[in-house]
């Protein structure tokens, strides 16, 4: 079952990009996988694939497959995924109205709201 997630239209924006770039060909998508992890409560990764994987759902977003396997599904239930791009960081953030506040000793100024996780763009990965 697709989760209920909200995809902002920078996320769908740089998705589509990574996805045109990639250069797999007109079945092609991103991938997105999401675990528990990390101070916000995510960790996550992304590629662009030629077709879904095995066990992956496709959740389109306008003409964009987003290609998700099932503990992302899980994962996603009710989040908003968005881009940010600052002088300082440059990558998806997952926004989930649910999640606690971090528990970690990072200091406040370093750590991201709480429910927010961000991706660097350095983590994608070429299939």
């Amino acid at each position: 079952m697709l989760p209920n997630v909200t995809v902002n239209p920078a996320a769908e924006k740089f998705m589509r990009r990574m996805v045109r770039f990639a250069g797999q060909g007109e079945g092609a998508g991103f991938r997105l996988t999401v675990s528990a992890g990390g101070c916000s409560g995510y960790s996550s990764e992304f590629t662009v694939e030629g077709a879904p994987l095995a066990g992956d759902e496709v959740l389109s977003v306008g003409d964009l497959k987003l290609f998700l396997p099932a503990e992302s599904r899980l994962m996603l239930e009710g989040v908003t995924i968005d881009f940010s791009d600052t002088p300082t960081a440059s990558g998806l953030t997952f926004f989930n109205p649910n999640a606690g506040a971090c528990g970690c000793s990072s200091s406040s100024t370093s750590a991201p709201p709480p429910g927010v996780v961000k991706v660097d763009i350095g983590s994608i990965r070429r299939s």
